[in-house]
Order: C-alpha cells, then sequence, then structure tokens
C-alpha cells in the first residue's frame, strides 16, 4: 500500500522543516547525518547482541544513544565551538565505520546496511507509524507549546528523539535531506519559512515516491534527488518572486 508512504511523508515534512530551519541558523548542517547514523548503529548493536530484545528495549537504546551524542555535541557547542563541525562529521564517520565492521560477516549486512542508509519508505506500514507517532506527537507539542525549549540543549534532545524514528521510517540519506534541502531551498523568506519548507518537503515526497514506482528503482535515492530537483526549483521561484521588479 502506497498510504502509509505517503502519510510517512506528511510526518517527516511536517516535523523536519522546523527542526531542518534551526539546524540551518545554527551552521550545524551535518549533525543530521551524525545523530541518525549514531541511532542506526544503536540498532544495529542491539540486534546483534540483544536478538531477542523486544522492539520497546531496541528503541530505548537508539534513543539512549542518540541523546547521548546529542549531549556530546551540546557541550562540544559550549566548550569548543570552532571545532564542532569537524566533530560531529568525524562522529558520522567513526559510526558509519563501526556498522560495516559489526555487519562485515553478517549474511544480512548489506540488506541492513541499505536500510539504514536509504530506508524503505515504500514497506513502512500501519504498525510502524503507530509505534513511532507518539514520538513526533510529544516532541511537536514541546517544540511549539514551549518556544524556550527550542534552544540550549532541549533542542538536541528533540532533535535526537526525532531523528531517531526518522531514521527507522526513511534512512539516513533521506532524513539529511528531508532537513537541510527544503531549508536551504526558503531560506531567502522573511516568514511563513516553515509553511513553505513543509510544502517543499511534501512535494519532494510525492515526487519521488511517484519517480520510484515509475522507474522501479530504490525510493531512499529517488527521494534525495527529488528533494535536490524540487528544493532549487522553490529556491528559483522565490528568487524571481523576490526578484525587484524594474
Amino acid at each position: 500500500m502506497i498510504i502509509p508512504a505517503l502519510v510517512t511523508g506528511l510526518i517527516i515534512s511536517s516535523t523536519h522543516a522546523p527542526l531542518g530551519r534551526e539546524v540551518l541558523r545554527r551552521g550545524i548542517i551535518f549533525i543530521d547525518l551524525a545523530v541518525a547514523q549514531v541511532a542506526g548503529l544503536a540498532i544495529v548493536a542491539t540486534g546483534l547482541f540483544l536478538p531477542h530484545s523486544s522492539w520497546i528495549i531496541t528503541q530505548a537504546i537508539a534513543i539512549f544513544a542518540a541523546l547521548l551524542i546529542a549531549a556530546f555535541f551540546h557541550l562540544i557547542e559550549q566548550r569548543n565551538p570552532k571545532e564542532q563541525e569537524a566533530v560531529i562529521g568525524s562522529t558520522y564517520i567513526l559510526a558509519a565505520s563501526i556498522v560495516l565492521v559489526l555487519l562485515a560477516n553478517d549474511p544480512r549486512g548489506g540488506e541492513d546496511i541499505q536500510q539504514i542508509l536509504s530506508g524503505q519508505i515504500l514497506l513502512v506500514t500501519w504498525t510502524t507509524i503507530g509505534y513511532l507517532s507518539p514520538l513526533y506527537i510529544v516532541a511537536g507539542l514541546i517544540w511549539y507549546l514551549i518556544p524556550r525549549l527550542q534552544g540550549g540543549f532541549p533542542f538536541y534532545a528533540i532533535f535526537a528523539v526525532v531523528i531517531t524514528a526518522s531514521v527507522q521510517l526513511v534512512g539516513v540519506y533521506v532524513v539529511f535531506a528531508s532537513l537541510v534541502f527544503p531549508a536551504l531551498s526558503v531560506s531567502a523568506l522573511e516568514d511563513k519559512k516553515i509553511l513553505a519548507a513543509v510544502a517543499c518537503g511534501l512535494v519532494s515526497i510525492l515526487s519521488g515516491i511517484a519517480g520510484s514506482l515509475a522507474f522501479d528503482t530504490a525510493a531512499g535515492p529517488m527521494l534525495v534527488l527529488a528533494y535536490a530537483i524540487v528544493g532549487l526549483l522553490f529556491r528559483l521561484f522565490i528568487y524571481l518572486d523576490l526578484r525587484p521588479s524594474r
């Protein structure tokens, strides 16, 4: 069924728009990849070392790992902000390498790596959406109802929880694209940036899913391409709309 995939796209677009804007404002672009990869590493490690653990335990471990690395990034921001982006990038590479080492001799290693990186949005079920939706709902309520928690460590904590859920739905690459591309495409707007970013994300999701089905190719890479193309079109339209008329 394609409906769960579309609902997943709506969830991703609406929750990632404000987070992507904040990531862009702070200049910590690669935190998306790093936190998502650490969460993915935690899920892989749990599956290997605790093969009979419940879904709740797996989620708890993944969220704890994401919160831990988020707290570390916040500490670096306070103590040595000039090196924060380098530390974030290094963390992503390290986590990705550990995943490769852990899955090197696993018969399903290639499939698991692809799942972490590209996701399988077309295979998302209503059950998975139902399990993960509370995380998005709580994070969204906190974000919009308690604005003071959008700064400092609370931002990192909310970000970590949302990304932990998202990486299981759409993979690391799509998480990055859905956070950064829409935020970049509407950055020139003075107001309604979040609504415009949500719209950009939705159009990208619809285009990516349609392209994946039409060309019978993997949804993850197609979604990233869609985010890039739609983002450029949004950026061009906004530029032409804001350009002073002669």
